[in-house]
């Protein structure tokens, strides 16, 4: 592979244009790869959400009612919440 020197295009429809006329003189094969590497970039330049956006999304969805009827000691009484042991005493 040679490393030649590139001189980028001005305005984004000239290198779009560029970037066609040499596309097009790729076989077939690099033509797909090429498409499927911009494919890729797109993909990967789209927003996802973070976790806690994931999180927050989930939590929305629950009802206010449901809030009330959880446990307000669950972290002092894990232990009894997940394995069911006697609540300790404070």
């Amino acid at each position: 592979m040679t490393s030649e020197s590139v001189t980028l295009p001005s305005t984004p429809s000239t290198l779009l244009q560029t970037a066609a006329a040499k596309l097009s003189q790729l076989p077939l094969e690099q033509q797909q790869q090429v498409l499927d590497f911009i494919e890729f970039l797109a993909q990967k330049s789209q927003l996802r959400p973070s976790l806690w956006d994931k999180i927050d999304a989930i939590v929305e969805q629950i009802p206010e009612q449901a809030w009330d009827v959880l446990p307000t000691d669950g972290s002092e009484q894990h232990d009894h919440y997940l394995y069911g042991a006697p609540k300790q005493q404070k």
